[in-house]
């Protein structure tokens, strides 16, 4: 089983712009809604930051934003935009983060736990950077939506071009998955995109 790391380096180049091609209006939501529960006092880790559309646009919020990617050429790409001083980028393996114990007030892991073949090694590994009660902004696609014609067709198609989803949710099931590993969910809300967009919002028990 892969991880899409190939894929991923391959498309950092594409990435902004199919981002603001398809689902440009969702990462607006997205970036509103966390403002409401983001602070001048938080420590924000981002988890599979990619170019760091999100990181960059939270900064603002927030005291400092480590953002993290497990794909060298999508830090790389990040790197070379008009970065605020309270953003650093830095590679690192979601399932295996270096940070110390308990080090985040909030993580954010945006559109990603659906194409990690270990999703609970990842909220795992989260739970041990965040403070206790410390929140999770994790929002990710639904594709437990589609119908099955449909899943199997975008499947498919996505494989072709080394794209894997590893899982297919939805919003109920996604809630559930978060809840099992050790959060507790206090807002979830579905968003229009690409693909059904499931906004999620959790905090440490």
């Amino acid at each position: 089983m892969g991880d899409n790391k190939k894929f991923w380096n391959r498309y950092s180049g594409l990435y902004d712009f199919e981002i603001n091609r398809f689902s440009k209006k969702a990462y607006e939501e997205m970036v509103h809604l966390m403002s409401e529960v983001l602070n001048a006092d938080m420590r924000v880790l981002e988890v599979a930051t990619g170019t760091g559309l999100i990181a960059i646009s939270t900064a603002k919020f927030v005291r400092q934003v480590e953002a993290t990617d497990f794909s060298p050429k999508m830090i790389k790409a990040a790197k070379k935009k008009m970065v605020p001083e309270n953003v650093t980028f830095s590679i690192e393996d979601a399932t295996a983060l270096s940070f110390v114990n308990e080090s985040f007030d909030a993580v954010i892991i945006s559109n990603a736990l659906h194409i990690m073949p270990d999703p609970v090694a990842a909220l795992v590994s989260i739970r041990r950077v965040l403070k206790p009660g410390g929140l999770l902004i994790a929002p990710t696609f639904s594709h437990g939506h589609l119908k099955n014609s449909d899943r199997n067709l975008n499947t498919k198609i996505l494989r072709l071009i080394g794209f894997e989803t590893f899982s297919k949710w939805t919003p109920e099931e996604y809630t559930r998955f978060i809840e099992k590993n050790g959060f507790s969910v206090r807002r979830q809300k579905v968003l229009s995109a690409a693909f059904p967009l499931i906004y999620l919002e959790a905090t440490k028990h």
